[in-house]
């Protein structure tokens, strides 16, 4: 099974994420993990030039997402599957749907159409949106922020707005937790939602 964790920065889907694959680990089912942009040697790199590089237009942004996540696609998630194994990825398409489509005004529409192309329409069997207001959510940021981290209040709500449309959308793939609750309840919850796929 493919899970993904997504969310407005600090929400807790990092967390969440790890707390799942250790509980699927301690079912004794064998997971990978991956995180965009990350994952393999290309995405790690891509994460450090969209993270942390020089400003740089919408489309390129969003360009070197979908190029970490075809690398994630093929090197990580499908290779994984096919070996009969579970996959946990902290972000995937909805991230850049949300991001660059909504958040850098790009449109939905074509930013996700283009992740579908580059990971030949793979998408997860379940994706769990932990949702939380965004004022809040930068209240837990900590001191160094990367350069989307840095994008002002406004932003994080065209992002956050977005996520909500795609859980109203999808509602049999996207799931909607509240990010507000304790992590161990959040945790129990996606618990609850995964042990049908299983």
């Amino acid at each position: 099974m493919f899970v993904t964790f997504e969310g407005v920065d600090w929400s807790g889907k990092s967390t969440q994420a790890k707390l799942l694959a250790d509980w699927l680990r301690e079912q004794g089912r064998t997971v990978q993990t991956s995180r965009e942009p990350g994952g393999t040697p290309v995405g790690e790199a891509v994460r450090s030039l969209v993270l942390h590089g020089e400003e740089m237009t919408a489309w390129t942004e969003a360009a070197l997402y979908a190029a970490a996540r075809a690398e994630n696609a093929e090197r990580i998630i499908r290779p994984a599957l096919e070996r009969g194994e579970d996959v946990v990825c902290d972000r995937y398409l909805d991230s850049s749907v949300a991001y660059q489509g909504a958040g850098r005004g790009l449109g939905e529409a074509c930013v996700r159409d283009l992740s579908l192309t580059v990971t030949r329409d793979l998408l997860p069997d379940r994706t769990f949106l932990v949702l939380l207001d965004p004022v809040e959510a930068q209240r837990r940021a900590g001191g160094d922020r990367d350069r989307i981290e840095r994008e002002g209040g406004e932003f994080m709500q065209r992002v956050d707005a977005a996520y909500r449309i795609l859980a109203a959308n999808e509602p049999d793939r996207i799931v909607a937790l509240d990010g507000a609750k304790g992590a161990e309840e959040i945790a129990e919850e996606v618990r609850e939602r995964v042990r049908p796929l299983l």
